[in-house]
């Protein structure tokens, strides 16, 4: 699985908004600025965030853009899909999409089961959790695993 730089300024971009709480909407240029994301890529990625109903703008000086549900219930799951799509694709398929023959059959459930694990983490973490340094004790013990940060 690979994280695009678009689903990665995505969750940071959601973060500064679920951090910021009910202070207000936060600008464009703000977000980019403190999380150092190329402006004019922003836009366009809270755009596609906008439309997928996680965030919700406002136009003029007191505008800017906030969560449109309360950070609790939005996953890391559901802004990649917002910004990127099927969260585990092979060749840009979904997994489910797939047919093997002869000795590559046992390859569909390693793909299936790969997508059930990441999107039992995805899926389980929400932009709270994150905001407030909690990640799910299931998500720190992996994290906490020596090998889970080497790169073999």
């Amino acid at each position: 699985m690979r994280i695009s730089a678009r689903a990665d300024y995505a969750v940071r971009a959601v973060l500064e908004l679920a951090v910021q709480g009910d202070d207000g909407p936060l600008k464009a240029e703000t977000i980019a600025t403190t999380q150092g994301i190329p402006h004019k890529f922003l836009e366009g990625i809270l755009g596609d965030l906008r439309r997928a109903g996680i965030v919700d703008s406002r136009r003029g000086g007191g505008g800017g853009y906030r969560l449109a549900r309360a950070a609790t219930v939005i996953t890391v799951a559901d802004v990649i899909r917002a910004v990127d799509g099927p969260i585990v694709s092979v060749r840009g398929e979904r997994p489910t999409g797939l047919a093997y023959t002869g000795s590559a059959e046992p390859l569909l459930p390693l793909w299936i089961a790969l997508r059930a694990n990441v999107r039992k983490i995805l899926e389980g973490v929400t932009l709270a959790d994150i905001a407030a340094d909690e990640l799910p004790e299931p998500v720190r013990r992996l994290a906490a695993e020596p090998a889970a940060w080497e790169n073999p």
